[in-house]
This record gives structure tokens, C-alpha cells and sequence, in this order.
């Protein structure tokens, strides 16, 4: 068990999802954690073992990434929600609040900007990508700035799910994101909102996170000091106050 959650397995059009899982038994609705790209939802371990006492609590494995199948090819940002929206239907959930990390958060901006009715509240965790820089280049160049400031348990788990998850895929999916326009999407999200930043993470600066929490209907901008990219992470009982709140 990771977190407090165990695993479980759901065929969603022909493709088995895995999922870790907890708290069921807890009243109040599911939250819901999605990662970033090419990542499992183990690196939402932390997260998770502060939520789980309060809340049921779901960490899923997109498709092509950690124990979940993989698709044909590598899937764009929208067939993403798409393959989010029918594990939802899978698993009975109909509406939820949902954490998303890096890329996660382009998942859950493109779902609750198509399919609102399933949103109930966003917490939106270094969310990209950062229009002004949308070039693959500019982000690799950021990203291992970034690399300095993460612990070392978490890059562990992300290079072994990165070993996984290959680099041709990782560079289709990779190539789908720097494409998708979140701050398109963000003036059609009508959950309430929280965008986290870490304010040593050179992927979000504070010019775009300050520009995203504007262009959201009901958002805010939550600055967590000293932390990194991966602030869901080294951050987590922060985050889960965020959620709890």
C-alpha cells in the first residue's frame, strides 16, 4: 500500500486502469488525484496519507502510465479527460473534487471546462504550461533547474515511472501539452478553484500562476514559500489542508 491506499484495476475501453485507492469509508465526496506526465499516482503518496482519514480518496494511473494500460499511441490532453471521464463512469463516481499536478492539471482544466457537471471543486498544483514559454526546449531547460530543488525519494519514483512510460511516448505527450491552451479553458471552468505555486519552481512562474487564479471565474493563487515543482509532494500536508479547507 502507498499512502494508505491500496490498488485496484478497472477495464475502461479495453484498457485496464489501475488506480490506488483509500478511505472509502469516509464520509463526504471522493477526491481525486491525477499526475503529471508520464507519472504514476504513487508519487501522491504523501498526499494521500493525509487524506485519507478524512476523505475517500482515488490516485489514478492515466493511461500508458505506471501499472495502467497502454493505448496505441500517446493521447492528447483533451482524449485524456475523455479517458478520465469514462474511468469516473467505470468506478461510479459522478461528480468529485479533484487534485492535479504539472500536466495533471491540463487533464482537469480541459474536463471541467467540457464536462463541468463532474467538477465539484479544483485544486490545480504547478499547473502548465506557462504560455510564455512553450517551446520543448524551454521547458527541459526549466525542468532540470527544478531538478536541484526536488528531494531525491521523489525523483526517484519519477525516473522509474519515466522508465516505464518510454521516451517516444514521452515526447508525443509531451508534444500534446506544449500544444494545449489552458488559459483558453480557464474562463470556462465554474468549480471553485485553488492554483498552487511553489515559489522555487522556474516551471510556474508567478507572473503565469498570478495570470491563471485571474482568468478563473471563482480561483484563487496559493503561493507555498521554499517549495519546488513538485510541491504536492515535499508539501503535502499543505496541500491536503488546501483540499480540506
Amino acid at each position: 500500500m502507498d499512502g494508505g491506499l491500496e490498488s485496484r484495476w478497472t477495464t475502461v475501453g479495453g484498457l485496464r486502469i489501475h488506480a490506488r485507492v483509500g478511505g472509502l469509508g469516509q464520509r463526504g465526496g471522493p477526491v481525486v488525484l491525477v499526475p503529471g506526465i508520464g507519472v504514476s499516482g504513487r508519487y501522491f503518496a504523501p498526499l494521500a496519507s493525509a487524506l485519507v482519514p478524512h476523505v475517500p480518496t482515488l490516485a489514478i494511473d492515466l493511461p500508458g502510465a505506471g501499472r495502467s494500460g497502454r493505448p496505441p499511441r500517446a493521447l492528447s490532453i483533451p482524449e485524456l479527460a475523455d479517458s478520465l471521464a469514462a474511468w469516473l463512469d467505470a468506478v461510479g463516481i459522478e461528480r468529485a473534487d479533484f487534485v492535479g499536478h504539472s500536466m495533471g492539471t491540463q487533464v482537469l482544466v480541459d474536463l471541467a471546462a467540457r464536462m463541468p457537471d463532474r467538477v465539484a471543486r479544483l485544486v490545480l498544483v504547478s499547473l502548465t504550461v506557462d504560455p510564455a514559454a512553450r517551446t520543448g526546449r524551454e521547458q527541459l531547460e526549466r525542468l532540470v533547474e527544478d531538478v536541484r530543488n526536488e528531494r531525491l525519494s521523489l525523483l526517484a519514483i519519477i525516473a522509474l515511472d519515466y522508465l516505464g512510460f518510454g521516451p517516444i511516448r514521452f515526447v508525443e505527450t509531451g508534444r500534446y501539452a506544449l500544444a494545449d491552451r489552458p488559459e483558453e479553458k480557464l474562463p470556462l471552468v465554474r468549480a471553485p478553484t485553488v492554483v498552487v505555486r511553489g515559489d522555487r519552481d522556474p516551471l510556474v512562474p508567478q507572473r503565469w500562476a498570478e495570470e491563471a487564479a485571474g482568468l478563473l471565474p471563482d480561483g484563487r493563487l496559493v503561493v507555498l514559500h521554499g517549495e519546488p515543482h513538485g510541491c504536492h509532494y515535499s508539501a503535502a500536508d499543505r496541500i491536503a489542508d488546501l483540499v480540506l479547507d
